[in-house]
């Protein structure tokens, strides 16, 4: 039986792929310290003879490398995350998204075996191309914004991972993910759709940064992960960096009018300056749009679902979760 590491396995897009890999058939191992992942997101599957999560952080070392030694294959998907995180603590994010891959890649380089690399369109900077391309130039901003050092620790990663393909031949294949949503993903660090929706269902206002202008493109969390495993099981797909996503743009005004009009059309619509939501200085990002062309001619990937069954999920899965809150209000956090 194969067996699975997934780091950051009790996340968002963590926990939606540990169970399409249990439903594949493979053991899974969970590394996850739950300061961004909840043990809860894994409910469905907590019992599932063939799943074990460990209570650990990536940054230890030591125990990294021996649940890596267990593995067949790793998909490592701890990082920090959300813009608000990032910008409180840079030194940690930083750290965070380097330290543990050089520790990965070098047990891989001992005994190579698949890595998917999960990475982000943050890489892609202030770059005005429209769509992006994988092969694009990476188009940072100063160092002493420190909004940028999420995108800069990614990248570095990415380096990283493919230097070691080119030299050791270690299977790596990396995913950029563009704008991931669905059930199982919150407000809290700044993700737009669950903190639209949950702003829409309290009666709103619900409150757009900006002018609202920007342009972004909304992939569900299952198509997404449906294409992590389509690469991961294609040999043409290593040693290569490939958008996944959407690529249907909306802009983020049309977006909180959607929410709106499935969740209550009566809630209004509030714009406040990035300053305000952020920090003085801080730069957004007008339009980000995927090229596919790489993943379709890879592994002919498609959505299968679009931007109202998103909202409908988030919607489903906030109001399950507002009731079992009310119907247990002493239960313990589990993150």
């Amino acid at each position: 039986m194969r067996i699975s590491l997934v780091t950051g396995g009790a996340g968002f897009i963590g926990s939606h792929l540990v169970e399409a890999l249990l439903a594949r058939g493979r053991k899974v191992i969970v590394l996850d310290d739950l300061s961004t992942g909840n043990i809860g997101n894994l409910d469905t599957v907590r019992h599932h003879p063939q799943l074990q999560v460990v209570l650990d952080s990536i940054s230890n070392e030591d125990h990294l490398r021996h649940w890596v030694n267990q593995a067949d294959e790793i998909y490592h998907l701890a990082a920090v995350v959300g813009v608000q995180l990032v910008l409180r603590d840079p030194a940690r994010t930083a750290a965070i998204n380097v330290n543990p891959i050089e520790t990965i890649l070098a047990e891989l380089a001992r005994h190579p075996r698949p890595l998917f690399l999960a990475s982000t369109s943050e890489v892609y900077g202030k770059n005005p191309r429209t769509p992006l391309r994988e092969d694009d130039d990476l188009l940072l901003g100063p160092t002493a914004k420190s909004r940028w050092i999420y995108a800069c620790s990614k990248a570095l990663d990415e380096y990283l991972a493919l230097a070691e393909h080119a030299h050791r031949g270690i299977p790596v294949t990396i995913g950029r993910f563009f704008n991931v949503v669905g059930p199982r993903q919150i407000g809290r660090y700044g993700m737009v759709v669950p903190r639209f929706v949950e702003q829409a269902r309290q009666g709103g206002p619900v409150i757009v940064h900006g002018d609202g202008q920007q342009i972004r493109c909304f992939a569900h969390v299952h198509d997404v992960v449906r294409g992590i495993l389509a690469l991961m099981e294609c040999p043409a797909a290593v040693g290569k960096v490939f958008n996944l996503g959407s690529d249907s743009p909306i802009t983020i005004r049309q977006l909180a009018e959607t929410v709106i009009n499935v969740v209550d059309p009566r809630v209004s619509i509030q714009h406040i300056p990035y300053e305000q939501a952020y920090s003085p200085g801080y730069e957004d990002i007008r339009c980000r749009i995927p090229d596919l062309t790489r993943l379709r001619q890879t592994i002919a990937h498609d959505a299968r679902l679009g931007l109202e069954d998103i909202i409908r999920d988030v919607i489903d899965w906030q109001h399950r979760m507002l009731a079992s809150q009310t119907a247990v209000p002493d239960a313990p956090d589990a993150g």
